[in-house]
C-alpha cells in the first residue's frame, strides 16, 4: 500500500486548490485532485495540454505552494544526461592542477561539480521542485534515461559513487504532445491533460492576474480568443495572451481609444505569427464582434 507523504498544510485536493487560488494560479477541481495525489504519494505528475494552458505555470504554482524554488529543466531534441545531471567544472579542474603543484588534490571533489536540475533535486528534495518541460520534444534515448531516474530516484557519479535522494522529490513533467511519451512513463507518473479553460473559469484567471482589467473587459477578451482558437491557426493564444491582451486593451482605452479599436490594434498581443495575422485580417471584424465593454 501507497505511504502518504506529508505536505505541511496540503491535506486534501480542496486545500491544494484553494492554496493554487492563493498562488494566483486558478486551477479545477481535477488538476487540484491531479496535484494533490501526486503529492500525497509521491510520484511525478505528468501534465499534457496544448501549448499556453498553463501547465508550466501549474508547477510554479505548486512550487510557491509549497515554499519551494522551481529547478526547470527545459528538453529540447539531443538533450543528453550531461545537461540533466552534472558536468564536472574541467577549466576549474586544470587551475587547480597547476596551482597545486606537486601536490594531491582532489579533482573530483564537490568544488568541481556543476549539479544540472535533475543532480540538484536529488540532492535537495525538501528544498525545490522539479520541473521537466516539455519532454516530448527530448528523444527516445533521453525519455528512457529519464524512465531509470524515476525509478529509484538515484544517479551513479563514476568518479564519486551513487547519489540517492533522500526522500522522493516532487516531479512535474509537462508534454505538448508532439509525440507519443513511452507507456512505461506515464505508469510512473498520475497524468492529467489540461484543456483550455471554460470562458468563466478563463475570465476569472484575468481577474486574478490582472487587476487594472474590469471583469466586463475580461469576459469580452475571452469571447474573442475563444473564437480565435476555433480558427486554424499555427499558434492558437494561450491563456497567457488572453490575460496580456486584457491588459493592453484595458491600457489602450485608457488612452482614449475605443473597445473596438483597442482590441484591432493590440491584436499582436494574442496572435503571435505573422501567417495567423494576415488569415483573420480579412475576418477581424466578425472574430471581434461584441468586443466592447
Amino acid at each position: 500500500m501507497a505511504v502518504q507523504r506529508s505536505i505541511v498544510g496540503i491535506d486534501s485536493a480542496q486545500a491544494l486548490q484553494a492554496a493554487l487560488t492563493g498562488a494566483q494560479y486558478i486551477a479545477d477541481e481535477r488538476l487540484s485532485t491531479a496535484g494533490y495525489l501526486s503529492l500525497a504519494l509521491g510520484k511525478p505528475l505528468l501534465l499534457e495540454g496544448a501549448p499556453g494552458v498553463g501547465k508550466t505555470e501549474a508547477a510554479k504554482a505548486i512550487g510557491a505552494v509549497l515554499g519551494r524554488r522551481v529547478v526547470r529543466l527545459q528538453c529540447f531534441e539531443g538533450i543528453d544526461a550531461s545537461a540533466a545531471l552534472y558536468e564536472w567544472n574541467y577549466p576549474r579542474q586544470m587551475l587547480a592542477i597547476r596551482q597545486a603543484g606537486d601536490e594531491y588534490i582532489n579533482i573530483y571533489a564537490d568544488e568541481f561539480l556543476l549539479e544540472r536540475p535533475m543532480l540538484e533535486a536529488l540532492r535537495h528534495p525538501s528544498d525545490c521542485v522539479l520541473l521537466i518541460d516539455e519532454i516530448d520534444r527530448a528523444d527516445q534515448e533521453f525519455e528512457a534515461f529519464l524512465l531509470e531516474f524515476l525509478s529509484d530516484f538515484s544517479i551513479s557519479i563514476p568518479e564519486t559513487g551513487t547519489v540517492r535522494a533522500i526522500a522522493p522529490p516532487v516531479v512535474l513533467l509537462t508534454s505538448n504532445r508532439t509525440r507519443d511519451l513511452h507507456e512505461a512513463l506515464r505508469r510512473r507518473c498520475v497524468y492529467h491533460w489540461i484543456d483550455y479553460p471554460e470562458p468563466e473559469l478563463e475570465a476569472e484567471i484575468v481577474m486574478a492576474r490582472a487587476s487594472s482589467v474590469a471583469r466586463a473587459t475580461a469576459d469580452a477578451v475571452v469571447a474573442a480568443v475563444g473564437r480565435l482558437r476555433q480558427e486554424p491557426l499555427v499558434k492558437p493564444p494561450g491563456v497567457a495572451e488572453t490575460v496580456e491582451w486584457s491588459e493592453a486593451v484595458t491600457l489602450l482605452h485608457g488612452q482614449g481609444d475605443p473597445w473596438p479599436d483597442a482590441f484591432r490594434k493590440a491584436i499582436g498581443v494574442a496572435l503571435k505569427d505573422h501567417d495567423d495575422l494576415n488569415f483573420v485580417a480579412p475576418r477581424l471584424d466578425d472574430l471581434l464582434q461584441g468586443a466592447a465593454a
